[in-house]
């Protein structure tokens, strides 16, 4: 159980067994007053009586007590319970809305130290139904993501689903939510709101932060797609144009469409991956990383402009070249590892 939820149950037991005392307080001075007063004082009187006596509220004796001690005995009593029954209650109540304020701070505070610390992460910027399943491939592949977005519903909606996930709650076109988010030291940026002219200043902003981070930004109306590439953003994507390519590929390659579907929604995350050749890199042979040995399978590598598929094991890879791999998400991290050290 989080500590959020352990403070809320431990003030709503404490809350309720106040609640409970009190009621047994004004039960018993009702009885009391009853017992002490006679007959000819009726049951609404008594628990009056009771009643602006907890409250410390100062009016007469409704039940006559001046010839009882025993009863302004009980009066005190009844008085003393009750205020103190009552200021706990309130007391109860102040440090919960208090500690709520603290822990929301302390969370607050807490995420943004984890944020500062990351290096070539991703930012996703809206986590509606596009940018849901953006964050959630992210995670599935291993890849380090920060959601923001200013519907705190879209937020909840996603940490139900990813608890542990970083966000931010705010404006993703305000350069202060994008320094926050660590824009400077990304790696890429998704630009994935509902609002076209939103992800355009999103593309340019980030861009002028951070110039060698990659931009991805969703293009609903085709005519504001040169627009956003002109704001700054490397690639675009419109739902609407490739849906159509996708039904389209549903009809008349059916066997690999769903070849990609099993594969992205696989349980052992096989994915299409990319590893980039690092700059310093001297050539080496394909061999010398053993694949086969690596659960990864080397469909392609795109060198100096052109794609060479299904090379050889005696193929030589150069500084910026980009192997095209089927692996997991583990083997993708044990290659780029291999190739870190085989430099």
């Amino acid at each position: 159980m989080k500590l959020a939820e352990l403070t809320a149950s431990r003030v709503y037991l404490s809350f309720a067994w106040a609640s409970a005392a009190m009621v047994l307080i004004l039960l018993t001075g009702t009885v009391g007053y009853h017992i002490i007063g006679g007959p000819h004082y009726s049951w609404v009187d008594c628990f009056y009586m009771t009643f602006i006596t907890v409250a410390t509220i100062g009016f007469g004796e409704i039940v006559d007590l001046s010839h009882s001690p025993g009863g302004r005995l009980f009066t005190v009593f009844i008085a003393l319970s009750g205020i103190g029954t009552m200021t706990y209650m309130l007391s109860t109540l102040t440090a919960f809305i208090l500690e709520g304020d603290i822990n929301e701070a302390w969370r607050r505070k807490k995420m943004q130290n984890k944020i500062a610390k990351l290096k070539d992460h991703y930012i996703v910027c809206g986590v509606g139904r596009v940018g849901s399943n953006v964050a959630h491939e992210l995670v599935m592949t291993g890849r380090h993501c920060v959601i923001v977005d200013t519907n705190l519903a879209h937020i909840e909606n996603y940490l139900s689903r990813h608890p542990e996930q970083l966000y931010l709650h705010g404006d993703c076109t305000d350069n202060d939510v994008l320094f926050a988010a660590g824009v400077k030291h990304a790696r890429g940026v998704f630009a994935v709101v509902s609002d076209d002219s939103q992800n355009l200043v999103i593309s340019l902003s980030a861009k002028q932060i951070n110039p060698g981070l990659r931009v991805v930004a969703r293009c609903h109306d085709v005519k504001n797609v040169e627009k956003t590439r002109r704001a700054g953003a490397d690639e675009i994507v419109s739902p609407d144009f490739t849906g159509g390519l996708r039904i389209v590929s549903a009809m008349v390659r059916p066997h690999v469409v769903s070849f990609l579907d099993e594969m992205i929604k696989s349980d052992d995350n096989l994915r299409m991956e990319e590893v980039v050749v690092p700059t310093g890199f001297s050539g080496k042979l394909l061999a010398m990383f053993n694949l086969a040995s690596r659960d990864c399978i080397l469909l392609a590598i795109r060198q100096d402009g052109k794609w060479v598929f299904n090379p050889t094991m005696q193929h030589i890879v150069h500084e910026g070249d980009v192997m095209m791999v089927m692996t997991t998400p583990h083997g993708r991290v044990r290659l780029e590892q291999l190739i870190q050290g085989a430099e």
